[in-house]
């Protein structure tokens, strides 16, 4: 990777942040379809991919999922991506059967969200909804847990990222040992 490839990407993920915040403005299906296909090139346990995205672009089933999720801000999102994990699918580990579905869907998660931002749109990850509803209102198998909900569109004009409060390197950094 070069210097300006480093500093691109330096860049995007620090612009990227959780947009509660959305314009009327509609994003289009071509727009999803990249943030997507950079999910779809997120590594994975094996290389299992055990990931399924439900595009909720629709005035009904944007109900719907608002319906599992139903606070003001989310309802100014024009659309929304909804990450599920098959755990069938998923790599295991051998030692303790450790099921990294949750692993792999959220690498692909946060794929989306740095592509979206990289242009231009805002997204924010909601994991707390009514998984039932959200089960029943896109007939979401039962192989298949909705893991995130990912609300998607144009921030809205004037709407500021807030300042990210991170801890420092040396607050989450060993060097060898603990």
């Amino acid at each position: 990777m070069s210097k300006n490839q480093f500093e691109i990407l330096t860049q995007v993920v620090a612009d990227r942040y959780s947009c509660r915040n959305y314009s009327s403005m509609p994003v289009s299906r071509q727009e999803i379809t990249q943030v997507l296909e950079m999910a779809r090139l997120a590594p994975s346990a094996c290389n299992r991919q055990p990931w399924m995205f439900a595009v909720v672009d629709t005035p009904e089933l944007r109900e719907a999922v608002i319906a599992s999720y139903d606070r003001p801000w989310v309802r100014t999102a024009p659309a929304f991506i909804v990450a599920c994990g098959n755990h069938d699918e998923a790599w295991h580990r051998a030692a303790d059967e450790k099921d990294h579905t949750d692993v792999d869907v959220s690498i692909a998660v946060e794929h989306i969200c740095l592509a979206a931002s990289a242009i231009g749109l805002g997204t924010c990850w909601v994991c707390n909804f009514d998984v039932a509803i959200l089960r029943q209102a896109l007939n979401i198998p039962a192989n298949f847990e909705p893991i995130a909900i990912i609300p998607i569109g144009y921030p809205e004009v004037g709407d500021i990222a807030p300042e990210k409060k991170r801890k420092s390197l040396d607050d989450i950094t060993v060097w060898g040992k603990f």
